[in-house]
């Protein structure tokens, strides 16, 4: 009886995910407004939360199709294309309203242009996408963010912010946020197929999956959004700049899915990935950016406000 009652909360939480994710960044936006003291706390335990997140992610993923999703070329192709071709071109169009506060021109570029790989990863999997092939790419861009952000900042804002990024961050967040949780899937899977221990703890990753989404969202507004308030007047300047980019980069996704002929679930990582950048690495990211710009974090938590919004009124739930 009680393992019909736990299919049925799963179940309901799957429905109304999305209702409740709203919720979530509530809580956190009044946790973070009552109790503004407790900002860097939440902080650091975001990247803990988001990998326990990642780790019930990767339990869903059979990891004998990963091989075969690396060797989708068309998938690997378009997801590339999408992501350090169209992305930038759309970005540098969109922030030349902001070209003169340098500051918040490279704040922005943070956000927009290190797609958050690991947080993308969770939501295709969430919407029943191709999250295997989109987990076999993730080695290969972030490596590529890595090698290819310099050069964008280079380009977009000048050689004096391209040579103080810090490729740490980037680093640290495929150790902890993709290998380290991607190793321990591997492990609990290979254990489920030999005893009822790792089978147990498969079943409770599944019914965690909603609420440590939750807690990921609660964790990241409730950690930055008193900064925001602070900083209000200058972040609600973006807020028409991250819709743009929502309302431009959707049917980008659509149109390089469908000129690459993906099939359905291959698109929903295109559509996710497409606007789905910068909360974990805009947060990361906070480390190796230049003394004027400590804001990523702060235009991070913007702009999933603004994401969360747009999630609500596309899903209808």
């Amino acid at each position: 009886m009680d393992r019909v009652n736990t299919r049925k909360a799963i179940t309901r939480m799957d429905h109304h995910q999305i209702g409740l994710y709203l919720v979530a960044l509530l809580i956190g936006g009044v946790v973070g407004f009552l109790a503004p003291g407790s900002a860097r706390a939440l902080e650091h335990s975001i990247n803990p939360v988001l990998g326990l997140l990642l780790f019930a992610t990767f339990l869903g993923i059979p990891f004998a199709s990963i091989g075969k999703a690396a060797k989708d070329l068309r998938f690997m192709g378009t997801v590339l294309v999408l992501n350090f071709v169209i992305v930038p071109l759309v970005v540098f169009g969109l922030t030349r309203f902001i070209a003169g506060d340098q500051a918040l021109l490279l704040g922005v570029l943070l956000v927009l242009l290190t797609p958050c790989i690991d947080y993308v990863i969770v939501f295709t999997r969430l919407a029943g996408g191709a999250s295997d092939r989109l987990l076999a790419a993730a080695p290969v861009l972030m490596l590529l963010q890595m090698l290819l952000l310099p050069l964008y900042l280079l380009f977009f804002v000048g050689p004096d912010v391209a040579s103080v990024i810090d490729p740490e961050p980037f680093v640290e967040a495929l150790v902890v946020l993709i290998l380290i949780p991607l190793a321990a899937a591997a492990l609990t899977q290979a254990l489920a197929r030999r005893a009822a221990a790792g089978r147990i703890i498969m079943a409770i990753m599944q019914a965690l999956m909603v609420p440590l989404m939750m807690a990921t969202l609660a964790l990241v507004v409730g950690s930055q959004i008193t900064g925001v308030g602070r900083e209000l007047g200058s972040l609600l300047a973006v807020v028409p700049l991250y819709a743009a980019f929502l309302l431009v980069m959707v049917p980008l996704g659509m149109l390089a899915a469908n000129a690459a002929r993906l099939d359905v679930a291959a698109n929903r990582p295109d559509l996710a990935h497409s606007p789905g950048h910068g909360i974990t690495m805009g947060l990361d990211l906070r480390a190796g950016s230049p003394g004027a710009c400590q804001g990523p974090a702060k235009l991070s938590c913007c702009r999933e406000l603004c994401r969360g919004g747009h999630r609500v009124l596309r899903d209808g739930r």
